[in-house]
């Protein structure tokens, strides 16, 4: 099996591999499948993540949806994250370069019915690498919503790494492909 600082590297070059038109054609097949999904169809509260340059992009479905479902967004404190309201104006760079919320009206995950998650590497049980810090393993952790990750095909590896602590979701969404991992993920 790879390990995860050699499988990071490997999926990165792939990113850094496409073009425009590439990230633009996977986002939008990624989420054309999660709004068909009965996850996000059911979910009135959806824990959304404002992707890097470099992730699938969220930002033209979150500008489609947020009028229509109650969409949250993270942000970091600390080793931990919190989750604010989306409210276009009320973003700002926050760590790590991500674009987060401001505000004091933070809100408990057992809000959320649905959770988009970002990762570096998914693989078909629902085990996701993700950039190192944790945050979502400890979010993830005391979540009881459904999990969904999003990822380029090439995201998709036969196995991640995973050790106790990492936190496996029950979807899986890449251009080609909607894995549900619930039976198999342990979860």
């Amino acid at each position: 099996m790879i390990d995860k600082h050699s499988l990071r590297l490997k999926i990165k070059a792939c990113k850094a591999m496409l073009d425009d038109a590439e990230r633009i054609a996977a986002a939008d097949a990624v989420f054309a499948a999660v709004e068909q999904s009965a996850a996000f169809m059911m979910a009135e509260n959806v824990l959304m993540y404002h992707s890097l340059p470099d992730e699938i992009s969220t930002r033209e479905f979150i500008d489609r949806w947020h009028t229509r479902k109650h969409f949250y967004l993270p942000r970091v404190n600390g080793v931990n994250l919190e989750i604010l309201p989306y409210d276009r104006s009320r973003m700002h760079i926050g760590a790590f370069c991500i674009e987060e919320p401001t505000g004091d009206d933070v809100v408990d995950v057992d809000k959320i019915d649905l959770i988009v998650v970002p990762a570096v590497a998914y693989d078909r049980h629902g085990n996701r690498l993700g950039r190192g810090k944790g945050f979502y393993d400890r979010l993830l952790c005391e979540a009881r919503a459904t999990t969904m990750g999003v990822a380029y095909d090439f995201q998709l590896v036969d196995e991640v790494p995973a050790e106790e602590h990492d936190v496996a979701v029950h979807y899986v969404v890449t251009p080609s492909a909607f894995i549900n991992t619930k039976h198999s993920s342990g979860r």
